[in-house]
């Protein structure tokens, strides 16, 4: 009976692979469901066992069962890792994807697994922490704050319960490495959480998923059921959220976890001191528990090798928007912004020239092709204006308007604000409005200041362009520095990246209100 691989990853899914599944199993192949390797554009793909070695075609539909197994359809790729696209990666993290079943404990075992928890129970706590710190694997959600400074505050505070959160809420945009690891290797993000428990004297442990990723919910759900006495004592409880951008902040996301409405907390105390319950709790994203069974299985050194100054270790990029190989990369920190969005993503899917990427979701900066020579480095990214986020990539072609998108930024955090601090919550609303009254070349729109006193109406009519621009970048100002979390001190990055890099979007000069007149 011929063996064939096909994923049941929900992009793949999307694409149509349940259909060709089952056209190959009515075929009389025995068919493996894997994760995704993480190209998308040769979705569904499908590979043969052979004498030779897993076999690849993509795409395929249900009508090339026969072509494949004879081996004359046209999209024979071969062996999947010398496809272009994977041929350079580093698979620290995603080794596993698309290899194996991701429920199969013993194709786990077999490709690697456990053999970090394993090197970790053999350790003390404070050596297991050690090894974090020394390969320098930094947050791969926000601004990158060292793990192991996180896990060494934990383990220095003393109480009677401790706990780990995974924080699963991937919201942002063009982003979906979280989702892929954990319907493609669920028990690779338990056997890092595992580990964070030991290290910490943590003995219970939750996966905060929202509810728009139900592949995912049911994968680790099952997963931990099924591992559950391979970890023991330390217990994991899958929490699923309504959906609430704002809960991808850790103290929002800790109330979403007891019960309460997801508002940010303000800071100090610290999570880590006083977090879920008022106990000591890690919070990590999926890629940075995700990351921690191949430092404690091959050694720090092996981790640290790898990377770009401050930034050590390899990143999963998700490749996204209008481009040709939407998927994701993953590399060690340093590859050019240039070399991921046209060497790997091969330009735009459209063919026109690319005029803008946006790094870091929805909240991120975004960057013209004249800044394509950044290297990916948190440091690099920070002194430009922006930030690696959940290293999400969004490719733009030349008809894309900068001035919509920055409103956009504006608009979508007045509608994902918790509303608890002043910045965030009248801010955004009030940047809307800014930006609407700049790109119509006028002061504001008709009536839409009617309730406001009369004086604020003489004054904002009176206001020249440049001077709603100033006021512009005055307001994102304030809500950089004054916002409660990062929803609100983010979302000047897009901002005001499209006002340094795209001026022309936005108009300006009595000339130019005069034509739109």
């Amino acid at each position: 009976m011929t063996r064939v691989f096909i994923s049941k990853d929900m992009a793949s899914v999307a694409l149509g692979a349940d259909a060709v599944a089952q056209a190959f199993a009515k075929a009389g192949c025995e068919v493996v469901r894997t994760g995704s390797h993480g190209l998308f554009a040769i979705e569904p793909l499908v590979e043969v066992e052979t004498s030779e070695g897993r076999v690849a075609y993509g795409p395929v539909g249900p009508d090339d069962v026969a072509a494949v197994l004879d081996g004359s359809h046209g999209t024979r790729i071969g062996a999947i890792a010398d496809h272009p696209f994977f041929v350079r990666q580093q698979r620290f993290t995603f080794a596993r994807c698309g290899v194996t079943d991701p429920l199969s404990l013993s194709d786990y075992g077999v490709h690697g697994g456990w053999k970090g928890l394993e090197a970790a129970t053999a350790l003390s706590a404070q050596d297991v922490v050690d090894a974090v710190k020394a390969s320098g694997l930094r947050g791969r959600g926000g601004a990158g704050f060292p793990t192991g400074i996180k896990w060494q505050t934990v383990l220095d505070t003393p109480a009677d319960e401790k706990f780990i959160v995974c924080n699963a809420d991937e919201g942002d945009s063009g982003t979906f490495a979280d989702r892929m690891l954990m319907e493609g290797d669920p028990y690779c993000l338990i056997e890092g959480m595992a580990i964070a428990g030991h290290a910490v004297g943590a003995g219970r442990g939750y996966i905060y998923i929202r509810s728009e990723y139900p592949f995912a919910i049911e994968a680790m759900r099952e997963a931990i059921a099924r591992s559950a006495s391979r970890i023991a004592p330390f217990t994991l409880e899958v929490r699923v959220g309504a959906g609430a951008y704002v809960c991808g902040e850790e103290t929002a996301l800790l109330d979403s976890i007891e019960g309460k409405r997801g508002q940010v907390r303000a800071k100090p105390p610290l999570p880590a001191i006083e977090g879920l319950w008022g106990k000591p709790t890690v919070i990590n994203n999926v890629l940075s528990l995700a990351a921690v069974p191949f430092i404690l299985a091959e050694g720090a050194q092996s981790y640290a090798d790898v990377g770009f100054g401050r930034s050590r270790g390899t990143m999963p990029i998700q490749i996204a928007g209008n481009v040709r190989n939407g998927g994701l990369y993953e590399v060690g920190f340093g590859v050019t912004l240039g070399e991921l969005v046209n060497g790997i993503g091969g330009g735009t899917a459209s063919g026109r020239p690319v005029r803008a990427v946006q790094v870091g979701g929805p909240l991120g900066a975004y960057f013209p092709p004249s800044m394509f020579h950044l290297p990916f480095d948190y440091e690099a990214f920070a002194q430009a204006g922006g930030l690696i986020g959940h290293a999400g990539i969004t490719v733009f072609d030349d008809s894309v308007d900068m001035a919509h998108m920055a409103r956009f930024a504006m608009e979508f955090c007045a509608v994902e604000s918790c509303g608890k601090c002043t910045p965030c919550r009248i801010g955004s609303t009030r940047g809307v409005e800014l930006i609407d009254r700049i790109v119509a070349k006028a002061p504001r729109a008709a009536g839409a200041l009617e309730t406001m006193p009369q004086i604020r109406n003489a004054s904002r009519a009176a206001r020249t362009h440049d001077e709603e621009v100033e006021l512009l970048r005055d307001l994102c100002d304030t809500m950089k520095h004054g916002s409660l979390c990062a929803l609100g001190g983010f979302t000047p990055y897009p901002v005001l990246s499209a006002l340094d890099h795209f001026p022309e979007d936005f108009g300006g000069g009595d000339a130019l209100r005069e034509a739109a007149e």
